[in-house]
């Protein structure tokens, strides 16, 4: 392919991408957008640090007559070549593995790349608890949570995944920001949110010390060793394992029967949400005027509440 062939399919795949969208760099793994193109360059910006960096058509021409006479190690490229090796897989031309980049077009498709990441799957964990939760409360809204039993098996199994990914999303959530929480409480200190209040909480767990020292330290008081020693666990599940002895002559088994969720379809999701955003952009007259009038109405409750506390 001749190199302003390759130029414009280039700047065709990058304007194609999905919006939101992003790549990653094979060896730094940083991951990026397409900003906009021109006819010299490429502008990319990247995720982690919001940096815009343009990529220049002349040092694509460079990187690319490398890759006509000879493949490139991954683990070679240079931090500025990086974003130039994962735009060239977008091409038709230019094959990528866990090794080299190599012009290999009998392997390749354009549009695809091991570096691209749909734009459901690149979403942030935040970006994701906020999508699932507004997710389940269009759910909510549509179907009847009160009565479950009197819920289709689609709408009842929906339900429960949307719940368990806020749930999943929020705890990730409640972690992240743990950390800086404590960082900010003193001793006996509570904080104070807008919607609740927190403070710092110790609680211990205790490992036991390894068998000799422990009952060194039974033996130093007098106390007897019998009285600590009893069936190990992990032994016993041995025992079953390697012979014929039954689980339920040495256990007292119980079966707890519950849902698991097995799988979420991030990129239905991800269109659903699409739904929304169009139906609200959408939405105008009367119908749409009210909406944003409730709207209003309840931040100025909430400001009152909020003021007269």
């Amino acid at each position: 392919m001749e190199p302003d062939d390759t130029w414009t399919t280039l700047r065709r795949q990058c304007e194609a991408l999905e919006p939101g969208a992003e790549l990653v760099t094979p060896v730094s793994d940083r991951p990026f957008g397409i900003a906009r193109t021109a006819d010299d360059r490429i502008v990319v910006r990247f995720g982690d640090s919001g940096e815009r960096r343009p990529l220049w058509r002349e040092q694509f021409v460079v990187f690319l007559e490398q890759l006509d006479e000879d493949s490139v190690p991954i683990d070679e490229l240079p931090p500025g070549v990086e974003p130039y090796a994962t735009v060239v897989t977008l091409t038709d031309e230019y094959a990528a593995d866990d090794d080299e980049i190599r012009h290999d077009p009998d392997a390749t498709a354009a549009g695809e790349s091991p570096f691209l990441v749909s734009a459901a799957a690149a979403r942030s964990t935040p970006e994701r608890v906020h999508d699932d939760a507004l997710l389940l409360a269009e759910q909510l809204e549509r179907v009847d949570a009160d009565d479950p039993s009197a819920l289709d098996t689609g709408s009842a199994t929906d339900l429960y995944v949307l719940a368990s990914d806020v749930q999943h999303g929020a705890n990730r959530v409640r972690r992240s920001v743990r950390d800086t929480l404590l960082e900010r409480l003193g001793p006996d200190q509570r904080l104070h949110g807008r919607y609740g209040t927190v403070r710092r909480t110790t609680r211990k767990r205790r490992q036991p010390e390894d068998e000799e020292t422990v009952f060194a330290a039974l033996d130093d008081h007098g106390i007897p060793r019998e009285w600590v020693t009893g069936i190990d666990r992990d032994k016993l599940d041995v025992v079953l394992a390697v012979t014929d002895l039954e689980e339920d002559e040495v256990y007292d088994v119980d079966e707890d029967v519950y849902v698991q969720k097995t799988d979420t379809d991030e990129d239905e999701k991800y269109s659903r949400l699409e739904g929304i955003a169009d139906r609200i952009d959408e939405l105008e007259g009367a119908e749409g005027e009210a909406l944003r009038d409730e709207l209003d109405d309840i931040e100025d409750r909430l400001e009152d509440a909020l003021s007269a506390d």
